[in-house]
């Protein structure tokens, strides 16, 4: 039999409720097509394990979702066509349900998956870069996050990565006016809890 972990119920009912839904449907649906996979948590998202070996998971944004498969690039839709190995899911941006593949179809790419792990058919990944340098806060923005407690808090819980978004963009400013604007811009957004690319991540 299969394994349930709790802290995956944890997660969703602590999605949004547009994403509760939709986490819910993927869930019964993997455990319906391999009753054994064992839940897990993997960078933090919901992860189903087959054989020992990732089989899928899922997670949950402000405003989507996600569904991805480990090894995507081995697995084929009826067209036989590619499923596009994308590393925030194959299914681009999921509001609904209805923005999955139907229960059959989803069925047929767990199996598929099942099979890969079963096979024990890896899936060669591309060389990890090496890690950035943490990004150098320039003396104006660290004054202003002084200033603002909640764009504070927000600048040192998110990764690296995104710091570093907001740091070049404040840097790279060519007119003083510019990097002014966008440093006021940095703490507003910082504030609200937005990252530097908040406005594409909602597709």
């Amino acid at each position: 039999m299969g394994k349930r972990d709790p802290r995956i119920d944890a997660y969703i009912e602590k999605a949004k409720p547009f994403a509760q839904p939709i986490l819910r449907h993927i869930r019964a649906v993997v455990h319906a097509a391999c009753p054994k996979t064992e839940e897990t948590l993997k960078w933090s998202m919901p992860t189903f394990m087959y054989e020992g070996e990732m089989l899928c998971g899922m997670a949950a944004f402000k405003e989507h979702a996600v569904l991805g498969f480990w090894k995507a690039s081995l697995i084929l839709d009826k067209q036989g066509r590619k499923l596009e190995d994308d590393a925030m899911g194959q299914f681009g941006c999921i509001t609904s349900v209805k923005d999955l593949p139907t229960k059959r179809e989803l069925t047929g790419y767990i199996k598929k998956a099942m099979e890969l792990n079963e096979q024990g058919i890896k899936v060669k990944r591309a060389k990890a870069a090496t890690p950035k340098a943490p990004a150098r806060v320039p003396a104006e923005l660290a004054a202003a996050l002084e200033k603002n407690r909640k764009a504070a808090a927000t600048f040192e819980a998110f990764p690296p990565s995104c710091r570093r978004e907001y740091v070049q963009w404040i840097t790279e400013a060519k007119q003083e006016a510019t990097r002014q604007k966008r440093l006021a811009t940095t703490i507003e957004w910082l504030a609200e809890g937005k990252r530097r690319n908040w406005k594409y991540e909602n597709c």
